[in-house]
């Protein structure tokens, strides 16, 4: 197995380190102190923060630090309602548009999703889920929209990536993403649109037990129980 890059395994710690709730919204991160913790230097920790900035998981404040972002549920619950659009109409145009390459991305990802759904493994479907995403983007014949999708699916993959853990998900994610499948492979645009929408419409809907697992989150730093 091809070794993961040292940005990418402390952006994926740090990820799951806030997600966690080992870092608390507003809290401070320091570089000298992350550098230590995953035995690396400089640079791969700066690069790691640059990404979650991106992302929106992080704020880099010139001169004060890098902070872990202070989270709104009800913003995080917009941003969801955006995304579902997003995916929706890119599900309807792929349905029109994609091409038999394009197809065949889809059922290998679908495949990828399913193994790691069979072996409980959150982390690797994850990424399978991205990848399938991707390709539905990819073919849906639309720059614009690519972009735009690309653009908020890097601000809620932290999010996406923790609604996975809510039991029973991932089987029920990779439900939907046979649906979805499914409706694009007939070419049926408003199917594959519904699917979609209604696939990223679910978290929202399931926000509840998100809102219990991000609750520990959203407390003041420093709060003494």
């Amino acid at each position: 197995m091809a070794r993961v890059p040292e940005a990418e395994r402390v952006r994926d710690a740090l990820e799951n380190a806030v997600i966690n709730g080992r870092y608390r919204p507003g809290e401070r991160l320091d570089p000298a102190l992350l550098e230590r913790e995953f035995g690396c230097s400089r640079t791969p920790v700066r690069e790691a923060l640059q990404t979650l900035q991106r992302s929106g998981l992080v704020r880099i404040r010139p001169k004060q630090g890098t902070y872990v972002t202070e989270l709104s549920v009800s913003e995080l619950g917009e941003r969801f309602e955006v995304m579902a659009e997003l995916e929706g109409m890119a599900a309807r145009l792929s349905a029109r548009r994609i091409a038999q390459e394009a197809l065949d991305d889809l059922a290998r990802t679908l495949h990828e999703c399913a193994e790691h759904a069979a072996a409980g493994d959150a982390d690797r479907y994850y990424y399978a889920n991205a990848r399938f995403h991707d390709v539905v983007y990819d073919s849906c014949g639309n720059e614009y929209l690519r972009e735009q999708a690309q653009a908020l699916k890097r601000i809620l993959q932290p999010y996406r990536r923790l609604q996975l853990r809510v039991p029973d998900r991932m089987r029920r994610s990779l439900g939907e993403h046979r649906e979805i499948a499914a409706a694009i492979r007939a070419g049926d645009a408003e199917a594959a649109e519904d699917a979609a929408r209604d696939h990223v419409l679910v978290q929202v809907k399931e926000f509840s037990q998100l809102v219990h697992t991000w609750k520990h989150l959203t407390e003041p730093v420093g709060r003494v129980e």
